[in-house]
């Protein structure tokens, strides 16, 4: 029987997350440096790819690790952020586009004063923040895609802009989940220091 109990150590799971992280710097360059919009369109494939097959072979071969569940979540957030500053910089998306997602994950990092408090390192991954970062994922490329003229350009700009509102509100909608999570977690477990005063 497979057990799905994290483990610590390394897997190739964790691997292909470390993948994904690397090919973060690869797209910022193809986009600001080169224009190089067709390679970079190919790294965000890949970027979606490893996003999945990570956690699926975590779950298929019984790989789950500590490493991996705190590892993912941060370079899912790295990778679309760094996505979503790049394509504004790139005038393929607006600035308010981009500062929804940048203000998100400052809204989240504040979080995390709170859960350090109650010494929780992190949350368990919500399945509607999957979504949003498959959404998202999706989003890219076609943003990219719909940088021209054409009925493909077209095409790509109409299904781009579905899956981004989609994936954006969903991003949000799970912050707020989060929030909501720490606020029950602050009133439901006792700070270890007013423990001890009381002690």
């Amino acid at each position: 029987m497979v057990t799905t109990q994290p483990r610590s150590g390394w897997s190739l799971p964790n691997t292909l997350t470390v993948v994904r992280l690397l090919t973060i710097p690869i797209f910022v360059w193809l986009v600001l440096s080169h224009q190089r919009h067709l390679y970079a369109l190919g790294v965000l494939v890949v970027a979606g790819a490893t996003d999945f097959f990570d956690g699926w072979l975590a779950r298929r071969t019984g790989n789950v690790t500590r490493i991996g569940e705190l590892l993912d979540p941060i370079v899912d957030r790295l990778f679309i952020l760094a996505a979503a500053v790049t394509l504004w910089a790139n005038h393929s998306i607006p600035a308010w586009l981009a500062a929804m997602v940048l203000l998100r994950d400052v809204f989240l990092w504040t979080l995390v004063p709170l859960l350090r408090s109650r010494r929780v390192s992190s949350l368990p991954v919500h399945y509607l923040g999957k979504a949003a970062t498959f959404n998202l994922l999706y989003a890219f490329p076609l943003l990219l895609l719909a940088n021209g003229h054409g009925a493909v350009h077209e095409i790509a700009r109409t299904f781009a802009w579905a899956f981004t509102l989609w994936g954006v509100g969903l991003y949000w909608w799970v912050g707020i989940i989060y929030a909501r999570q720490v606020a029950s977690l602050i009133r439901s477990v006792p700070s270890p220091r007013r423990g001890r005063r009381v002690a």
